[in-house]
């Protein structure tokens, strides 16, 4: 019996069902970067960059352990003017890598033109100054948008910062009204239903306004922050899970853009698990019911068991 034992533990390896056998698993993917952080402008949406609906899976080998890197939003620095807003971080699941939001650009000061990236930032104040250029890295379908351009004459007076691009539209430019200004509004986010239910992700940040009466700009939907104004309403954050580039501040102190996420849709077949327990696995409520949802907002792993 030991020695019949042994041959069907063989003629089953040769039959592939050892975990090396395991057949590969199709993963749609949204893949979100985190937002930049807004300075004068508004700071850049978070790469955006997905495969649902109609686009090209990523096969995975079952018994595969994956890292995914969710990135950070561009942070707050404390300090007055001239502050640009931190860049935000990549996300990357496989092959795949979306790029922080560009950081909104400095209230007078250097360098106040808006940072490149995911989506660009918003240029801060100033005549012209130039929003930064989104889908930086370049990727088909582009992954942002460019930020809108600052206006005014140089520093903190009658001056406006530009709003940053969102994942679906352009930042706008700041406009000047009299003595007063008004933000750039921020670039609209993309709605996706890889996880069953439309959501918006990737709105950027509004540029902020100098004087009083002036105004800040509008939140991009999608988790952008509103821009700031008149030195007595602050700018707020970008949404985090959602990549929003951060709101302008009045002065030249930054707002944190929000977070990234990565969320990968399954076939309601596979066994698949994520760590750590922050990041959750959920059931598709769409009419067909045949996905199985990983959704990370934190660093981690995602194992395919078949």
């Amino acid at each position: 019996m030991p020695i019949l034992g042994s041959k069907g533990a063989a003629a089953a390896k040769g039959f592939g069902f050892t975990s090396a056998g395991k057949a590969p698993v199709a993963l749609d993917y949204l893949v979100l970067a985190g937002g930049g952080g807004g300075g004068k402008g508004g700071g850049g949406a978070g790469g955006h960059r997905t495969s649902f609906p109609g686009g090209t899976k990523i096969e995975v080998a079952g018994g595969k352990s994956i890292p995914i890197t969710i990135g950070d939003g561009g942070g707050t620095i404390p300090t007055p003017n001239p502050s640009p807003g931190p860049a935000g971080q990549n996300s990357v699941f496989e092959t795949i890598t979306s790029a922080g939001g560009g950081a909104g650009g400095a209230a007078g000061g250097t360098p106040n033109a808006g940072g490149q990236g995911g989506s660009g930032g918003g240029g801060g104040d100033g005549p012209g100054v130039p929003g930064g250029q989104g889908n930086v890295p370049p990727t088909s379908p582009a992954q942002g948008t460019n930020g809108g351009n600052g206006s005014g004459g140089g520093g903190l007076y009658s001056s406006a910062g530009g709003g940053g691009g969102g994942a679906g539209t352009a930042g706008g430019n700041a406009q000047q009204v009299y003595n007063a200004s008004i933000g750039g509004t921020g670039g609209n986010g993309t709605a996706n239903s890889i996880t069953g239910a439309s959501v918006t992700r990737g709105g950027g940040g509004g540029g902020g306004g100098c004087p009083a009466g002036s105004t800040g700009g509008q939140p991009g939907p999608g988790g952008g922050g509103r821009g700031g104004y008149s030195g007595t309403v602050g700018g707020t954050a970008g949404v985090d899970s959602q990549g929003g580039g951060g709101g302008a501040a009045y002065t030249g102190s930054t707002l944190a853009g929000g977070s990234g996420t990565v969320i990968l849709r399954a076939p309601s077949t596979a066994t698949v698990t994520v760590s750590p327990g922050t990041n959750t696995i959920s059931t598709s409520p769409s009419p067909d019911g045949s996905a199985k949802i990983a959704t990370f907002t934190v660093t981690g792993t995602l194992t395919v068991e078949d």
